[in-house]
């Protein structure tokens, strides 16, 4: 991020928080990305925030600051599901990410009013800010040469619930092993994914391959995927360890 991009985010982010405090109501705003949600964890704002993707577990999150007490009732959340169908599945294109983002990039849809987007049985799950819903849902006819149908959705099972634990064996708990294992790289690989800035723990930017992760640390790894660090199993014979993960 340039450093212009950076100063003005630290001033949108600085005034939400100051208005908050000031006058006592939650303040929100779009959809962070990991890099963003990084700055915004180190900053010491006027008032307390919390991060909102939609689901458990999200990368995208809105910020809202305020609390319950400051504000005098629950915050409640600006993001909404949109299911997004074939309209026959047995016509319809095999259907990725980029297909979906394209489509909705080409309404005209700013990527900060979108937040994740998951794919389940062709199926696609947009979560984005309830004052763009509308438009989407109007006007999404097409993904690829697919003809789809927009609906509000609750978020899908599959996302309400964690992955199974899977285990993985390591030589140690340093963060650059564990992301080897977990995507089948050599040791090299985790280091220079973590060098190259493309690792978060819990929305925090790390270039350390030495890191240690704590159990419940939610990984995000650029181009990758992510997985929840959920500890020791047991040490094998050979002196090294069995960790347990939840990847995504």
């Amino acid at each position: 991020m340039a450093d212009a991009e950076r100063q003005q985010l630290i001033n949108r982010l600085s005034e939400l928080a100051e208005r908050a405090d000031r006058q006592g109501f939650w303040t929100d705003t779009e959809f962070l990305t990991l890099a963003e949600q990084d700055i915004l964890c180190a900053l010491r704002l006027a008032a307390p925030f919390s991060l909102h993707a939609g689901y458990p577990d999200g990368e995208r999150k809105v910020a809202a600051f305020g609390s319950e007490d400051m504000c005098g009732c629950p915050y409640i959340s600006p993001v909404v599901c949109i299911k997004i169908a074939p309209a026959s599945q047995k016509f319809a294109d095999k259907l990725n990410h980029r297909d979906f983002l394209g489509a909705l990039m080409g309404l005209g849809v700013r990527r900060e009013v979108m937040g994740d987007i998951l794919i389940a049985d062709n199926v696609g799950y947009l979560f984005c800010l309830d004052s763009i819903a509308s438009y989407i849902i109007d006007g999404l006819g097409e993904v690829k040469r697919t003809t789809v149908r927009c609906s509000l959705s609750e978020p899908p099972e599959f996302l309400l619930e964690p992955p199974p634990i899977t285990s993985v064996v390591v030589a140690s708990e340093r963060l650059d092993a564990i992301i080897s294992a977990v995507y089948l790289l050599s040791r090299n690989g985790g280091k220079e994914l973590i060098q190259q800035g493309r690792v978060f723990i819990n929305s925090r930017l790390t270039q350390n391959p030495s890191a240690s992760l704590a159990p419940g640390a939610l990984v995000s790894v650029r181009g990758k995927g992510r997985f929840a660090y959920e500890g020791i199993e047991r040490e094998t014979k050979k002196g090294r360890l069995r960790v347990r993960v939840r990847v995504y």
